[in-house]
């Protein structure tokens, strides 16, 4: 499918970007490698080799074009397939940018024991030790060097602002390198002159947190370890200059967000117009539930003419999609139009799965004890805090759901007897206590009933959340049995409803199509509504 290929690309595309931009190693480095070096070559081939292995799992990237085995392939260029890819890499980072106010870039180091870690490594010490014994040559050789030189006058001039002509003149002059390689004939560059002039300017761009390594460039005397340290801090400039750059952004992608989301996903669906085949499938699916629940209401309802064709609210429909999402399993790629908030929604549907578990251990508690903890003050508080960091990390592959119940059940078990004791009440005995263990324990059985009845309470209040009008700031009614987690719920909730709200607002032209087409077939097609859909 096409937007499957475009995404599995772009992610691709991401990674392979992550690995250069780290390892920053560019061109004439890899050049001095291998002609210096010729037999680690194969070894450096090998590792490359091998990362590309795991860089594309599926194979060539000609895997990726999108065929279906049931239909004959789509004709499709290379350069359609990457327009899309780089509108959805454009569309993706303005919006995590715009709703995580935490989002920054990171300067993080590859670990030293990782494939790529062993790569750069190795890259690194050859090229550096490479410019050492050329510098050391008598005479000595500077066109490395000098490329070098001519690297950091680009990087120092980026970041400089407009009108700042002055010390772009000054920089310009001081780093020239048709007149260092006039010197290097000549034997007189003053290396480390240019160095300490390169350190000053440093000092002057820098932002305030770097002051310390600026100061350890100037301790530093050896010349090949000092370029290799210049470069360290201006890659950590770069990064305070990029962070700076998107603190700017920030407001001003809020107040565009919408417009700019919507217009670049009608590009990529102008790119691959089957870049809306999975959200149909998904409102489709929600509409076939929406159907059944009706008919399933008028086959109950005593004198239901049950020759009318069912009516439904395409904004109900809408809203049973998006509840969906809580439940959806997230190994399978998600609607293309909620991509920009996969990640939002799966840590949603992780905590409200934590807090379901607590409450179903809440409620059995209370149901199995009764009136003798009913009425403790904040023991359902207690049983929570019991509770949570056993259930810590219950999203990881390796979690053991079932042996975190059985170390709840123990200890709520141990939390009830001594509040009994306290209070001078008999404890449980041994057919009370294993009979509590074991119903907390069955909680992650399948279509287990109070585990079932929570989770219906839970999607009722989600439900309740969406139905609310985006300007109301009350909260919807809380079930029963959810009292223990009301504040989670309601924050969760608010969560949701900003998400869910966003994406109509961004992506409602584009459901009323679909809507229209999938409910109305009948019905002229006519141009998308620019209006924002409402609850």
């Amino acid at each position: 499918m096409m937007t499957r290929a475009v995404i599995q690309i772009l992610h691709a595309s991401l990674k392979a970007q992550l690995l250069l931009a780290t390892l920053n190693i560019q061109d004439r480095a890899l050049t001095v490698i291998l002609q210096a070096n010729p037999v680690p070559q194969r070894q450096l081939i090998s590792l490359c080799v091998e990362h590309h292995q795991q860089l594309y799992p599926w194979g060539s990237p000609c895997a990726l074009l999108p065929f279906r085995k049931s239909s004959p392939p789509k004709s499709i260029t290379f350069d359609e397939l990457m327009a899309a890819a780089r509108n959805l890499t454009d569309l993706t980072l303005a919006h995590e940018i715009a709703v995580n106010a935490n989002f920054c870039i990171k300067d993080e180091d590859l670990p030293r024991n990782s494939l790529a870690g062993t790569v750069k490594q190795i890259v690194h010490k050859a090229f550096w030790d490479h410019l050492e014994s050329e510098l050391n040559e008598d005479p000595p050789e500077y066109e490395h060097a000098i490329k070098l030189f001519e690297e950091i006058k680009e990087i120092l001039l980026s970041f400089l602002t407009p009108g700042a002509n002055r010390i772009q003149n000054q920089i310009c002059e001081v780093l020239d390198t048709d007149l260092i390689r006039q010197q290097a004939e000549h034997n007189a560059v003053d290396i480390h002159g240019l160095a300490n002039y390169i350190i000053n300017t440093m000092g002057k761009l820098c932002a305030p947190i770097r002051d310390n390594d600026i100061k350890q460039l100037k301790a530093t005397d050896n010349i090949v370890e000092l370029l290799r340290q210049i470069f360290r801090v201006l890659d950590l400039m770069k990064v305070d200059m990029a962070n700076y750059t998107i603190q700017n952004l920030r407001p001003y992608l809020q107040r565009h967000l919408v417009d700019y989301e919507r217009t670049k996903f009608q590009e990529i669906l102008e790119e691959t117009p089957s870049a809306l085949d999975l959200t149909t499938e998904w409102i489709k699916e929600s509409i076939e539930d929406e159907l059944s629940s009706v008919s399933d209401e008028s086959s109950s309802s005593p004198g239901a003419d049950s020759s009318s064709k069912p009516i439904i609210s395409p904004t109900l429909v809408l809203n049973n999609g998006y509840l969906k999402l809580l439940q959806w399993d997230y190994r399978k790629t998600i609607p293309e139009t909620l991509i920009t908030d996969e990640v939002r929604l799966q840590e949603l549907r992780e905590k409200l799965n934590q807090l379901k578990i607590i409450a179903c251990v809440c409620l059995i508690t209370n149901n199995t004890v009764g009136a003798a903890i009913v009425d403790v003050p904040d023991f359902a508080e207690q049983l929570k805090r019991i509770s949570l960091p056993l259930l810590e990390g219950m999203n990881k592959k390796t979690f053991d759901l079932k042996e975190a119940l059985n170390a709840i059940g123990v200890q709520v078990c141990s939390k009830v007897n001594r509040s009994l004791t306290e209070r001078g009440l008999p404890t449980l005995n041994e057919e009370m206590q294993s009979n509590l263990m074991g119903q907390i324990a069955h909680i992650v059985e399948e279509n287990n009933p109070v585990s079932s009845l929570i989770d219906k309470r839970i999607q009722f209040f989600m439900r309740n959340f969406l139905a609310l009008p985006s300007f109301q700031k009350c909260m919807p009614t809380m079930p029963g049995g959810l009292s223990v987690i009301q504040t989670e719920m309601e924050f969760l909730g608010s969560q949701y409803a900003s998400i869910v709200n966003f994406n109509k607002q961004v992506y409602g032209p584009f459901y009323a199509n679909i809507l229209r087409k999938l409910l109305f077939p009948e019905a002229p097609m006519g141009k998308a509504e620019t209006e924002t859909p409402t609850n």
